[in-house]
């Protein structure tokens, strides 16, 4: 029963963290673009000025 006295506020106070790291991660915009990178993996980049253009055979 002593236990209890100490596990809940700790659950509690563990669980306003994570809340708290979510809502600050959503104000900083963390969360705006979630279909970026999956899409960006798939494009091809665009040759620069010092990277060769790859040869097709």
């Amino acid at each position: 029963m002593n236990s209890l006295l100490l596990l809940i506020p700790l659950a509690i106070i563990l669980g306003l963290i994570g809340l708290g790291a979510f809502l600050w991660a959503l104000r900083a915009g963390q969360f705006d673009d979630l279909d970026g990178a999956a899409h960006r993996i798939l494009l091809d980049d665009e040759p620069g000025p010092n990277k060769p253009r790859r040869r097709e055979p």
